[in-house]
């Protein structure tokens, strides 16, 4: 399975790295039960050269080779900790690309999912419209001000959807 980790500039550091960790046991954990077949090849992608996390570190980024279609792509949050300043990373050059690069992905069957605040980024390409979601509790209101369309339950940690 192709997973892909969209980074984007000031990506929150535990965000990011905790779903790398999560992924890099899951393939351990697979690669011994499937005889040294790892079913998850992660990669980290970058819109930019250069990512940086939001406590300034460097994100180790692969560009987005044209054509290519992972299965899965994850959408870290974004750190911002007021509706003005994530609205204000919503509207950056890098996130506007991103969120044409995942309409493009999902319009070739790639499946996307997000956490925490990245579902602000995911809610932002339409395709959350009419379908549950879920994002931190204190952002919540600007989420439902911003994204009428979306069911919105910040009560649940995860919501599966059709979208991923």
């Amino acid at each position: 399975m192709r997973i892909v980790v969209l980074a984007l500039d000031e990506v929150f550091d535990t965000g990011l790295t905790a779903t790398l960790d999560a992924f890099s046991m899951a393939s351990s954990f697979s690669s011994r039960l499937f005889n040294g077949n790892p079913r998850f090849d992660v990669t980290t992608v970058g819109i930019r050269k250069k990512v940086r996390t939001s406590h300034g570190l460097t994100v180790p980024v692969s560009p987005i080779k044209p054509g290519f279609r992972p299965d899965w792509v994850i959408v870290p949050a974004v750190l911002a900790s007021s509706p003005e300043a994530l609205a204000a990373k919503l509207d950056r050059p890098d996130v506007r690309a991103a969120k044409s690069q995942l309409l493009q992905w999902r319009s070739k069957g790639s499946r996307i999912g997000a956490a925490c605040m990245g579902t602000f980024i995911l809610a932002e390409t339409g395709l959350l419209d009419h379908q549950n979601a879920t994002t931190t509790w204190s952002l919540a209101p600007f989420f439902r001000q911003r994204y009428p369309n979306v069911q919105l339950n910040e009560s649940r940690l995860v919501v599966p959807n059709d979208v991923g």
